[in-house]
């Protein structure tokens, strides 16, 4: 699976069900790309299009439970992955980490309310 792929199902589960054009932005990329990418996804089970009960005209993106499984499936790989790495860590470098957390997590919060302005 593209980066792309795995990146727009788990905008979808963080966010719920999006329009193609709000999730081409997010993710950066055209919306004849994401229409694309959304059909090969709606194709292989994990997403589907369903309409806007407060617009009719509107259709959006939803997560399936197969896709919100495998978006579960690999949030855990990544968790794993990073359990076994910090596990190698001194516990200097672990003090380290956790010294740091507050900054990152201020960091993410400023990415998260960047990409929000970027979309206005």
């Amino acid at each position: 699976m593209s980066l792309t792929s795995a990146a727009t199902l788990a905008t979808l589960d963080r966010t719920g069900p999006r329009r193609i054009t709000d999730l081409a932005a997010v993710e950066g990329v055209t919306q004849p790309a994401m229409t694309t990418l959304v059909r090969v996804l709606e194709e292989s089970g994990l997403v589907e299009r369903r309409g806007d009960a407060s617009d009719k005209r509107v259709t959006l993106v939803c997560l399936t439970e197969a896709g919100a499984a495998y978006v579960r499936t690999r949030r855990q790989a990544g968790v794993d992955a990073f359990e076994r790495l910090i596990g190698q860590l001194t516990g200097d470098e672990v003090e380290a980490l956790v010294a740091a957390l507050p900054a990152l997590k201020h960091l993410a919060e400023l990415e998260s309310q960047d990409r929000q302005e970027q979309k206005r």
